[in-house]
Protein backbone atom coordinates (compact mmCIF):
# COMPACT_ATOMS: atom_id res chain seq x y z
CA UNK A 1 0.00 0.00 0.00
CA UNK A 2 2.82 2.34 0.62
CA UNK A 3 3.78 2.30 -2.92
CA UNK A 4 0.19 2.21 -3.98
CA UNK A 5 0.24 6.00 -1.84
CA UNK A 6 3.88 6.81 -3.57
CA UNK A 7 2.73 6.60 -6.81
CA UNK A 8 -0.60 9.12 -6.37
CA UNK A 9 1.44 11.66 -4.74
CA UNK A 10 4.25 11.33 -7.31
CA UNK A 11 1.41 11.15 -10.31
CA UNK A 12 -0.29 14.16 -8.25
CA UNK A 13 3.40 16.46 -8.44
CA UNK A 14 3.47 15.93 -12.32
CA UNK A 15 -0.64 16.82 -12.57
CA UNK A 16 0.50 20.33 -11.11
CA UNK A 17 3.52 20.46 -13.39
CA UNK A 18 1.49 19.55 -16.64
CA UNK A 19 -1.26 22.26 -15.52
CA UNK A 20 1.77 24.67 -14.77
CA UNK A 21 3.44 23.94 -17.86
CA UNK A 22 0.21 23.77 -19.83
CA UNK A 23 -0.33 27.44 -18.77
CA UNK A 24 3.59 28.38 -20.24
CA UNK A 25 2.82 26.81 -23.49
CA UNK A 26 -1.05 28.62 -23.98
CA UNK A 27 0.64 31.78 -22.44
CA UNK A 28 3.68 32.05 -24.96
CA UNK A 29 1.26 31.29 -27.95
CA UNK A 30 2.65 28.33 -28.17
CA UNK A 31 -0.60 25.82 -28.63
CA UNK A 32 -0.51 25.58 -31.95
CA UNK A 33 3.46 25.00 -32.29
CA UNK A 34 2.50 21.25 -34.04
CA UNK A 35 -0.62 21.88 -36.01
CA UNK A 36 -1.43 18.00 -35.69
CA UNK A 37 -1.93 15.44 -33.19
CA UNK A 38 -0.67 13.52 -31.50
CA UNK A 39 2.61 14.01 -33.27
CA UNK A 40 4.37 16.99 -34.69
CA UNK A 41 3.69 16.92 -38.61
CA UNK A 42 3.22 13.20 -38.16
CA UNK A 43 6.64 12.83 -36.43
CA UNK A 44 7.69 11.47 -32.77
CA UNK A 45 9.48 14.76 -32.21
CA UNK A 46 9.88 18.57 -33.71
CA UNK A 47 13.88 17.58 -34.74
CA UNK A 48 12.40 15.07 -37.05
CA UNK A 49 9.89 17.67 -38.04
CA UNK A 50 12.43 20.13 -38.86
CA UNK A 51 11.97 20.37 -42.69
CA UNK A 52 8.12 20.89 -42.21
CA UNK A 53 8.42 23.50 -39.77
CA UNK A 54 11.49 25.48 -41.39
CA UNK A 55 8.42 25.40 -44.90
CA UNK A 56 5.78 26.89 -42.00
CA UNK A 57 7.93 29.66 -40.84
CA UNK A 58 9.05 30.31 -44.63
CA UNK A 59 5.29 31.27 -45.58
CA UNK A 60 4.49 32.89 -42.66
CA UNK A 61 7.89 33.62 -40.21
CA UNK A 62 5.32 35.48 -37.76
CA UNK A 63 2.54 32.67 -38.12
CA UNK A 64 1.94 30.36 -34.89
CA UNK A 65 4.86 27.50 -35.77
CA UNK A 66 8.29 27.83 -34.82
CA UNK A 67 10.69 25.22 -33.64
CA UNK A 68 10.62 26.81 -30.03
CA UNK A 69 6.95 26.54 -29.94
CA UNK A 70 7.29 23.00 -31.44
CA UNK A 71 9.30 22.06 -28.89
CA UNK A 72 6.87 23.36 -25.98
CA UNK A 73 4.01 22.09 -27.68
CA UNK A 74 5.29 18.65 -27.66
CA UNK A 75 7.00 18.71 -23.90
CA UNK A 76 3.41 19.32 -22.80
CA UNK A 77 2.04 16.36 -24.97
CA UNK A 78 5.04 14.41 -23.50
CA UNK A 79 4.35 14.87 -20.00
CA UNK A 80 0.75 14.79 -19.97
CA UNK A 81 0.86 11.17 -21.72
CA UNK A 82 3.37 10.46 -18.71
CA UNK A 83 0.67 11.50 -16.53
CA UNK A 84 -2.04 9.46 -18.44
CA UNK A 85 0.27 6.20 -18.26
CA UNK A 86 0.94 7.11 -14.25
CA UNK A 87 -2.99 7.39 -14.27
CA UNK A 88 -3.48 3.92 -15.51
CA UNK A 89 -1.18 2.19 -13.31
CA UNK A 90 -3.33 4.16 -10.15
CA UNK A 91 -6.43 2.56 -11.66
CA UNK A 92 -4.92 -0.85 -12.07
CA UNK A 93 -3.84 -1.06 -8.55
CA UNK A 94 -6.60 0.63 -7.23
CA UNK A 95 -8.46 -2.35 -9.29
CA UNK A 96 -6.08 -4.92 -7.67
CA UNK A 97 -6.03 -3.63 -4.27
CA UNK A 98 -9.65 -2.32 -4.26
CA UNK A 99 -10.29 -5.08 -0.72
CA UNK A 100 -7.41 -3.34 0.93
CA UNK A 101 -7.72 0.75 -0.23
CA UNK A 102 -9.71 2.97 1.81
CA UNK A 103 -12.51 3.49 -0.41
CA UNK A 104 -12.77 0.77 -3.15
CA UNK A 105 -11.70 1.34 -7.27
CA UNK A 106 -14.43 3.85 -8.12
CA UNK A 107 -12.43 7.18 -7.76
CA UNK A 108 -9.12 5.66 -9.52
CA UNK A 109 -11.19 4.54 -12.32
CA UNK A 110 -13.25 7.90 -12.52
CA UNK A 111 -9.87 9.25 -12.65
CA UNK A 112 -8.79 6.97 -15.60
CA UNK A 113 -12.18 8.25 -17.18
CA UNK A 114 -11.32 11.75 -16.76
CA UNK A 115 -7.48 11.47 -18.11
CA UNK A 116 -8.84 10.03 -21.54
CA UNK A 117 -11.12 13.11 -21.84
CA UNK A 118 -8.93 15.01 -21.43
CA UNK A 119 -6.82 13.98 -24.11
CA UNK A 120 -9.47 14.19 -25.95
CA UNK A 121 -9.48 17.61 -25.23
CA UNK A 122 -5.82 18.28 -25.83
CA UNK A 123 -6.54 16.80 -29.52
CA UNK A 124 -9.69 19.03 -29.94
CA UNK A 125 -8.04 21.94 -28.79
CA UNK A 126 -5.32 21.75 -31.30
CA UNK A 127 -7.76 20.53 -34.55
CA UNK A 128 -10.04 22.95 -33.72
CA UNK A 129 -7.12 25.71 -33.60
CA UNK A 130 -7.27 26.68 -29.93
CA UNK A 131 -11.55 27.09 -29.81
CA UNK A 132 -12.47 28.87 -26.38
CA UNK A 133 -14.61 26.37 -24.86
CA UNK A 134 -12.35 24.04 -25.87
CA UNK A 135 -9.19 25.51 -23.91
CA UNK A 136 -11.29 26.07 -21.02
CA UNK A 137 -11.94 23.02 -20.76
CA UNK A 138 -9.19 21.57 -21.17
CA UNK A 139 -7.60 23.92 -18.40
CA UNK A 140 -10.77 22.86 -16.03
CA UNK A 141 -10.05 19.17 -16.72
CA UNK A 142 -6.55 19.65 -15.29
CA UNK A 143 -7.52 21.43 -12.67
CA UNK A 144 -9.85 18.04 -11.96
CA UNK A 145 -7.26 15.90 -11.89
CA UNK A 146 -5.28 17.55 -9.76
CA UNK A 147 -8.41 17.70 -7.30
CA UNK A 148 -9.15 14.02 -7.48
CA UNK A 149 -5.51 13.38 -7.39
CA UNK A 150 -5.32 15.23 -3.75
CA UNK A 151 -8.87 13.50 -2.86
CA UNK A 152 -7.38 10.23 -3.49
CA UNK A 153 -3.89 10.27 -2.23
CA UNK A 154 -5.48 11.92 1.10
CA UNK A 155 -8.08 9.33 1.37
CA UNK A 156 -5.19 6.78 1.07
CA UNK A 157 -3.17 7.99 3.97
CA UNK A 158 -5.98 6.82 6.26
CA UNK A 159 -6.06 8.22 10.01
CA UNK A 160 -2.23 9.00 9.21
CA UNK A 161 -1.11 12.71 10.08
CA UNK A 162 -4.83 14.56 10.53
CA UNK A 163 -5.69 13.01 13.92
CA UNK A 164 -5.38 16.15 15.41
CA UNK A 165 -7.89 18.12 13.25
CA UNK A 166 -10.83 18.36 15.60
CA UNK A 167 -14.83 18.27 15.34
CA UNK A 168 -15.91 20.84 12.44
CA UNK A 169 -19.33 20.18 11.30
CA UNK A 170 -19.93 23.67 11.26
CA UNK A 171 -17.33 24.50 8.85
CA UNK A 172 -18.38 21.78 6.01
CA UNK A 173 -20.90 24.70 4.48
CA UNK A 174 -18.31 27.41 4.51
CA UNK A 175 -15.73 25.20 2.95
CA UNK A 176 -17.71 24.08 0.30
CA UNK A 177 -18.78 27.48 -0.77
CA UNK A 178 -15.02 28.73 -0.64
CA UNK A 179 -14.34 25.63 -3.20
CA UNK A 180 -17.08 25.79 -5.31
CA UNK A 181 -16.21 29.71 -5.61
CA UNK A 182 -12.41 29.25 -6.56
CA UNK A 183 -13.53 26.90 -9.16
CA UNK A 184 -16.18 29.40 -10.56
CA UNK A 185 -13.00 32.05 -10.61
CA UNK A 186 -10.66 29.59 -12.03
CA UNK A 187 -13.15 28.83 -15.02
CA UNK A 188 -13.42 32.51 -15.40
CA UNK A 189 -9.69 33.01 -15.22
CA UNK A 190 -9.44 29.95 -17.80
CA UNK A 191 -12.19 32.00 -20.17
CA UNK A 192 -9.71 35.58 -19.78
CA UNK A 193 -6.92 33.48 -20.32
CA UNK A 194 -8.11 31.49 -23.71
CA UNK A 195 -10.17 34.56 -25.37
CA UNK A 196 -6.44 36.73 -24.76
CA UNK A 197 -8.73 39.11 -22.67
CA UNK A 198 -5.84 39.93 -19.64
CA UNK A 199 -5.06 43.16 -20.75
CA UNK A 200 -8.06 44.61 -21.68
CA UNK A 201 -7.51 46.65 -18.56
CA UNK A 202 -4.03 47.85 -18.35
CA UNK A 203 -5.08 49.99 -15.17
CA UNK A 204 -6.06 48.98 -11.38
CA UNK A 205 -8.37 48.96 -9.67
CA UNK A 206 -10.27 50.97 -12.26
CA UNK A 207 -10.28 49.50 -15.87
CA UNK A 208 -9.71 51.87 -18.60
CA UNK A 209 -10.37 54.69 -16.29
CA UNK A 210 -13.61 53.90 -15.37
CA UNK A 211 -15.10 51.91 -12.45
CA UNK A 212 -17.85 50.09 -14.90
CA UNK A 213 -16.11 50.54 -18.79
CA UNK A 214 -18.19 49.90 -22.14
CA UNK A 215 -19.12 46.19 -22.22
CA UNK A 216 -20.31 43.24 -24.34
CA UNK A 217 -21.75 40.68 -22.74
CA UNK A 218 -23.72 38.55 -25.39
CA UNK A 219 -20.42 38.25 -27.59
CA UNK A 220 -18.25 37.98 -24.27
CA UNK A 221 -19.97 34.80 -22.90
CA UNK A 222 -21.28 33.44 -26.47
CA UNK A 223 -19.66 29.84 -26.02
CA UNK A 224 -19.28 28.31 -29.53
CA UNK A 225 -17.27 30.13 -31.04
CA UNK A 226 -14.05 30.73 -32.88
CA UNK A 227 -11.19 32.14 -30.98
CA UNK A 228 -11.12 36.09 -31.35
CA UNK A 229 -14.71 36.15 -33.44
CA UNK A 230 -18.41 35.88 -32.64
CA UNK A 231 -20.33 33.44 -32.97
CA UNK A 232 -21.44 35.13 -36.71
CA UNK A 233 -17.37 35.08 -37.72
CA UNK A 234 -16.94 39.05 -36.94
CA UNK A 235 -14.10 40.29 -35.06
CA UNK A 236 -14.63 40.05 -31.35
CA UNK A 237 -15.39 43.52 -30.15
CA UNK A 238 -12.77 44.91 -27.65
CA UNK A 239 -16.03 45.59 -25.58
CA UNK A 240 -16.40 42.19 -25.42
CA UNK A 241 -13.12 41.40 -24.05
CA UNK A 242 -13.37 43.54 -21.42
CA UNK A 243 -16.13 42.55 -20.26
CA UNK A 244 -14.78 38.87 -19.63
CA UNK A 245 -11.58 40.69 -17.72
CA UNK A 246 -14.12 42.80 -15.87
CA UNK A 247 -16.33 39.73 -14.28
CA UNK A 248 -13.43 37.64 -13.77
CA UNK A 249 -11.70 40.94 -11.58
CA UNK A 250 -15.34 41.41 -9.45
CA UNK A 251 -15.57 37.73 -9.06
CA UNK A 252 -12.20 38.03 -7.30
CA UNK A 253 -13.28 40.72 -4.94
CA UNK A 254 -16.14 38.41 -4.02
CA UNK A 255 -13.67 34.96 -3.33
CA UNK A 256 -11.47 37.74 -1.56
CA UNK A 257 -13.79 38.48 0.82
CA UNK A 258 -15.58 35.24 1.09
CA UNK A 259 -12.16 33.59 1.92
CA UNK A 260 -11.17 36.01 3.87
CA UNK A 261 -13.79 35.09 6.56
CA UNK A 262 -13.82 31.33 6.17
CA UNK A 263 -9.89 32.16 7.00
CA UNK A 264 -10.87 34.08 10.07
CA UNK A 265 -12.92 30.89 11.25
CA UNK A 266 -10.27 28.69 10.81
CA UNK A 267 -7.81 30.23 12.95
CA UNK A 268 -10.25 30.09 15.52
CA UNK A 269 -11.20 26.50 15.24
CA UNK A 270 -8.88 24.18 16.97
CA UNK A 271 -6.21 21.84 14.58
CA UNK A 272 -7.12 24.42 11.48
CA UNK A 273 -4.77 27.49 11.81
CA UNK A 274 -2.25 25.85 9.48
CA UNK A 275 -4.82 24.93 6.84
CA UNK A 276 -6.07 28.74 7.13
CA UNK A 277 -2.51 30.42 6.94
CA UNK A 278 -1.82 28.67 4.16
CA UNK A 279 -5.48 29.41 1.99
CA UNK A 280 -4.84 32.66 3.53
CA UNK A 281 -1.34 33.08 2.30
CA UNK A 282 -2.16 31.69 -1.45
CA UNK A 283 -5.16 34.33 -1.05
CA UNK A 284 -2.85 36.73 -0.80
CA UNK A 285 -0.31 35.56 -3.42
CA UNK A 286 -3.59 35.02 -6.32
CA UNK A 287 -4.27 38.52 -5.51
CA UNK A 288 -0.86 39.78 -6.26
CA UNK A 289 0.07 38.27 -9.48
CA UNK A 290 -3.25 39.07 -10.66
CA UNK A 291 -2.74 43.09 -9.72
CA UNK A 292 0.81 42.70 -11.43
CA UNK A 293 -0.02 41.06 -14.09
CA UNK A 294 -2.18 43.98 -15.08
CA UNK A 295 -0.04 46.65 -14.07
CA UNK A 296 3.05 45.11 -15.63
CA UNK A 297 1.13 43.85 -19.24
CA UNK A 298 1.02 40.37 -18.14
CA UNK A 299 4.62 39.14 -17.95
CA UNK A 300 5.17 35.46 -18.83
CA UNK A 301 6.39 34.28 -15.52
CA UNK A 302 4.20 36.03 -13.32
CA UNK A 303 0.92 34.83 -15.60
CA UNK A 304 1.94 31.07 -15.44
CA UNK A 305 3.01 31.73 -11.93
CA UNK A 306 -1.01 32.96 -11.59
CA UNK A 307 -2.45 29.77 -12.83
CA UNK A 308 0.09 27.48 -10.91
CA UNK A 309 -1.20 29.61 -7.51
CA UNK A 310 -5.10 29.14 -8.74
CA UNK A 311 -4.23 25.42 -8.82
CA UNK A 312 -2.11 25.62 -5.29
CA UNK A 313 -5.58 27.67 -3.80
CA UNK A 314 -7.83 24.62 -5.42
CA UNK A 315 -5.70 22.07 -4.08
CA UNK A 316 -5.76 24.21 -0.25
CA UNK A 317 -9.79 24.27 -0.57
CA UNK A 318 -10.43 20.44 -1.25
CA UNK A 319 -7.63 19.87 1.42
CA UNK A 320 -10.03 21.50 4.03
CA UNK A 321 -12.92 20.19 2.46
CA UNK A 322 -11.60 16.34 2.77
CA UNK A 323 -10.67 17.72 6.25
CA UNK A 324 -14.07 18.66 7.45
CA UNK A 325 -16.20 15.74 6.04
CA UNK A 326 -13.18 13.08 7.09
CA UNK A 327 -13.52 13.97 10.79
Amino acid sequence: MSAYRTLILLTLILALGVVSLGAYVRLSDAGLGCPDWPGCYGHLTPHHAADKIDAALAEDPHGPVSHAKAWKEMAHRYLAGTLGLLVLAIAFAGWRLRRETQGGPVLPVLLLALIIFQALLGMWTVTWLLKPLIVSAHLLGGMATVSLLLWLWLRERGQSGHAYFAQANHLRGAAMFGLLLVVVQIALGGWVSTNYAALACTDFPLCQGQWVPPMDFEHAYTLHRELGETATGELLPMAALTAIHWVHRLMAGVVVLVLSVLVVRLLRAPGYATLGLAIGGLLVLQVSLGIGNVLLSLPLPLAVAHNAGAACLLCALVWLNFRVRRR
